[in-house]
């Protein structure tokens, strides 16, 4: 005697996923300048060469948007969600990984976006 095979019918999708973080919880996706993923914080801590330090020109932790300006003069206006921005003050040195958008505050990283 064989059992029939049961398939389970896929959830219908009605409204577009929104972040946690939008209504002041956890972050909950992994898009730029949101949670950072374990698999980018690795590819960055990979490639050290590649890593720019900076100085935090503007840090506005209401709307989680920072102002870089790296060593060369370059100024990159980067925004997160995960609180970024109150981590760092005016003033405060950090690396910044271009290629993987990693913000480095410290031992504190962050997954940034470019604004």
């Amino acid at each position: 005697m064989s059992t029939p095979l049961h398939q389970p019918r896929p959830f219908e999708v009605r409204e577009r996923a929104a972040c946690m973080c939008d209504g002041g919880g956890a972050c909950t996706s992994y898009a730029p300048g949101h949670a950072l993923h374990l698999i980018q914080a690795r590819l960055a801590s990979a490639t050290p060469t590649e890593w720019t330090d900076g100085i935090v020109e503007e840090a506005d932790p209401l709307r989680g948007t920072l102002v870089v300006r790296d060593l060369d003069g370059s100024a990159h206006a980067l925004w997160n969600a995960s609180g970024g921005a109150l981590e760092a003050a005016p003033g405060t040195p950090v690396a910044l990984h271009r290629r993987y958008s990693v913000l480095a505050v410290g031992r504190v990283q962050f997954n940034v976006a470019s604004v």
